[in-house]
């Protein structure tokens, strides 16, 4: 029988918790609403029911090895409490794994979940086989996590990967982290709304020039049937990534840069873009060398990332 481990994403709707083997196999799966109250108590609480719940599904002879939990967070890299997480703020300062590993009686790992992203596409997905990767989530926010040689990088304080918030336009948009220009504000799906908004008045021909609050699906659609203002924003979307990318691969000289979340379905409206500013901006060896390709796991990246260090905390 192989061994087997529990994964949760823990998201500001959602959770979601798995049960994984060691060849990265789903064994069981289930989802429930993360509580509306969003305090520690509550959250701590369903994640240890909906675990119970997932061991209790697998049978007494398939008890899980260690218990893995991401979310939208900065994790202490000292002790693995919750930093920040601006989406679930009552969590700021909670021992969540402690908790967990108390109710549970397995080894709890937390982990940011860009980062479990990241790991589970080099596990089994996009970027499997490269030593060297980074993986970015455009979703509504913008997401990353590093993989050199080999290994997760975290940083000194946890903060390491977070593409999102590398600076684009010194003066540009307001970002919620409190700095002006963060690549999240111009290629995230919240990006989309806010600068199609911007741009409607020089397009009065456009489809959307009449739709009060258009949604990143509405421009996205418009864009695929070959609208000119959708075009503009998915344009600039592209070569704002392109500007933080080319950086990351002059100073990490990844082999694959793996791009999910939910803005990579419009990936055909953005890509050029994003390649041509690395082509412009990188040196020239990393940025022929590096690969652009969208992520292959789609919502299981996290879960799958999530299992792989939950068997990197069990055989620690």
């Amino acid at each position: 029988m192989r061994d087997t481990v529990l994964a949760a994403d823990l998201g500001g709707t959602n959770l979601r918790i798995a049960a994984v083997d060691d060849e990265g196999n789903v064994v069981h799966r289930s989802r429930v609403s993360t509580p509306a109250s969003k305090s520690r108590e509550d959250i701590a609480v369903c994640i240890g029911d909906l675990a119970l719940q997932c061991v209790g599904a697998l049978g007494p002879e398939s008890r899980p090895a260690a218990f893995c939990v991401t979310a939208p967070a900065i994790i202490s890299a000292k002790d693995g409490t919750i930093f920040s997480s601006p989406n679930l703020p009552d969590l700021n300062g909670f021992d969540l794994a402690g908790v967990l590993e108390q109710r549970l009686g397995l080894p709890v790992v937390l982990e940011n979940d860009a980062n479990a992203a990241a790991v589970g596409e080099s596990w089994k997905g996009a970027s499997k086989g490269a030593d060297n990767s980074i993986c970015v989530t455009l979703g509504t926010g913008v997401g990353g996590g590093l993989i050199i040689d080999g290994r997760l990088v975290r940083g000194a304080d946890g903060t390491a990967g977070e593409v999102g918030h590398i600076t684009v336009e010194p003066n540009g948009y307001e970002c919620g982290c409190g700095n002006f220009g963060c690549v999240e504000q111009y290629s995230s799906a919240t990006a989309i709304t806010h600068i199609t908004a911007l741009l409607k008045a020089d397009f009065p021909q456009s489809s959307l020039a009449n739709v009060e609050h258009p949604s990143p699906v509405e421009v996205f659609d418009a864009g695929k049937n070959g609208d000119p203002l959708a075009l503009e924003v998915f344009r600039q979307v592209g070569t704002y990534l392109g500007v933080a990318l080319a950086g990351l691969v002059n100073v990490l000289n990844p082999e694959v840069i793996v791009i999910g979340g939910g803005v990579s379905a419009s990936w055909d409206l953005f890509i050029e873009y994003t390649r041509e500013q690395i082509k412009k901006r990188a040196f020239r060896q990393p940025g022929e060398r590096v690969k652009l390709v969208r992520a292959a796991l789609g919502d299981d990246a996290g879960t799958l990332g999530a299992a792989k260090l939950a068997f990197e905390k069990y055989k620690a």
